[in-house]
């Protein structure tokens, strides 16, 4: 083999040997390095190939788990949308469910209530009707509950009177200082007013005026100033008194509407 660029002596020469040269070691020399250097050649490509279908079997292996890892999701993905999809249409049947019990239940209502409207307008025609029939007994008795005011505030008076002279009867009772005929002086004029006003005969204040005389003894302490803390008796049958008063009113309210 010659190359035509490289000098004449670096040429491979078959006659060599006949003109005496150096061809033969020189020949040697090269062939060498090169055996060496296809022999690394060769070494170094297959060792490339073994390396390149490795990377190709690892890339083949990453894209296979890939793929299945692909696929599986895709395939949780479908599962989880049927899911979805199939709670959905179980919610959307019991929404439609719901709704048509609703629409049955305003339907019921709506029945119901034109049935009470009715029932409504009967009893308010029948309260019309007895309005009708009691207002003559209203007026009645707001005739007669205004001629009952007079007596209810005589009988406020009498009360308030009776009060302070009960009141006064039993500061005396409780005052070592005051003279005891004072006290029996005021008992008497309070029993023969109530046996002869008309008012105290109808509460029959006598016998509660009696009661008081004979059984209230309650005193406040020896320093006390204030008439209210004197009594006990006597403050009981007052607010009795005064409830039989109103009691009273209404009774012959309704006497009198009876009588008419």
């Amino acid at each position: 083999m010659n190359n035509l660029n490289d000098p004449p002596n670096w040429n491979i020469r078959p006659n060599s040997r006949a003109d005496g040269g150096d061809g033969s070691r020189w020949n040697y020399a090269l062939l060498v390095p090169m055996l060496g250097l296809a022999a690394f050649r060769w070494i170094w490509s297959r060792e490339s190939q073994k390396e390149i279908e490795k990377e190709r079997e690892a890339y083949r292996q990453r894209t296979a788990v890939f793929q299945r890892e692909l696929e599986a999701k895709y395939h949780a993905v479908i599962s989880e949308s049927r899911r979805a999809v199939a709670h959905l249409s179980l919610e959307l049947e019991k929404e439609q469910n719901r709704t048509a019990s609703y629409r049955e239940a305003l339907i019921s209502q709506g029945r119901k209530l034109v049935e009470e409207k009715k029932l409504l307008e009967q009893e308010r025609a029948q309260v019309m009707q007895e309005k009708r029939q009691v207002q003559p007994l209203r007026s009645a008795y707001l005739s007669c509950l205004g001629q009952e005011e007079d007596w209810q505030r005589r009988a406020r008076l009498l009360l308030k009177d009776v009060e302070g002279a009960l009141s006064e009867r039993q500061s005396i009772y409780c005052s070592l200082l005051l003279p005891r005929g004072k006290r029996l002086q005021l008992e008497k004029s309070l029993l023969g007013r109530a046996a002869a006003d008309p008012i105290a005969a109808d509460l029959d204040m006598a016998a509660g005026l009696t009661d008081i005389f004979k059984h209230d003894t309650h005193c406040g302490d020896v320093w006390n100033t204030d008439r209210r803390q004197n009594g006990r008796l006597m403050w009981l049958y007052l607010k009795y008194w005064e409830l039989t008063v109103e009691l009273k009113k209404f009774e012959r309210v309704e006497k009198a509407i009876l009588e008419k």
